[in-house]
């Protein structure tokens, strides 16, 4: 009988050997380091296409749910076969974080959920935080007035584009929200565009490149 039961057993324990490193992997993504691939060319040449990313999301502390907005398959109409979301009543959740080192900071590479479009993550920078104001001339970036010169912005030639990046505009970051924008200035559709970035819509910030191997370096 114990030779009947062995098989059993050790299929058992790979079971639960896979269950438990599908666990740990969710826990880990979804509140330590979650990988990030570049899909275009607004942040060159920091990022590149095709550069993979570790975000670390324990920095700025992470939601207590992570977003989840997963469409699977489609039919005629380009509609998703079956959208996975959170129910309403958990929603109130991935607005909250827990504790984290600090917030985010100008210059900061943050991966955040699109506030247009909840199903796509973006890649930007973080130029101004909730309560400045930011406005571009000349390709510099002014922040309460006064230019910035954070040499990992100063390097960059911001173009006067959209409705919140218009020459001679001074835009208010509401309380609450963060302005960003990519460092391939001339080809990012970022906060010029389309607004302000929730604070609750960060994921975490870009810290390593770990792939392609000659690509391997630490984010500034």
């Amino acid at each position: 009988m114990s030779q009947n039961q062995r098989p059993k057993s050790v299929l058992r324990e790979w079971v639960e050997s896979i269950l438990v490193a599908l666990v740990l992997a969710v826990v880990i993504r979804s509140y330590f380091i979650q990988p990030f691939k570049i899909p275009s060319g607004s942040m060159r040449m920091t990022l590149i296409e095709g550069d993979h990313l570790f975000v670390d999301k324990w920095t700025y502390g992470p939601q207590i749910l992570p977003p989840m907005f997963w469409d699977i398959g489609q039919n005629k109409e380009g509609a998703p076969l079956l959208s996975v979301r959170w129910p309403d009543g958990m929603l109130p959740m991935t607005q909250k974080r827990l504790p984290g080192f600090r917030k985010p900071q100008r210059g900061d590479i943050v991966v955040f959920v699109y506030p247009v479009d909840p199903t796509k993550d973006f890649i930007k920078r973080l130029i101004a935080v909730g309560g400045e104001t930011v406005s571009i001339k000349d390709g510099a970036v002014y922040i309460n007035g006064t230019k910035v010169t954070d040499p990992r912005i100063l390097r960059t030639y911001y173009y006067n584009r959209g409705d919140y990046g218009a020459e001679g505009q001074t835009v208010h970051v509401p309380p609450g929200y963060d302005f960003v924008m990519g460092d391939n200035s001339g080809s990012s559709y970022d906060s010029r565009y389309w607004g302000f970035v929730p604070e609750s819509n960060i994921i975490g910030r870009a810290d390593i490149i770990f792939w392609p191997l000659d690509r391997i370096r630490i984010l500034q």
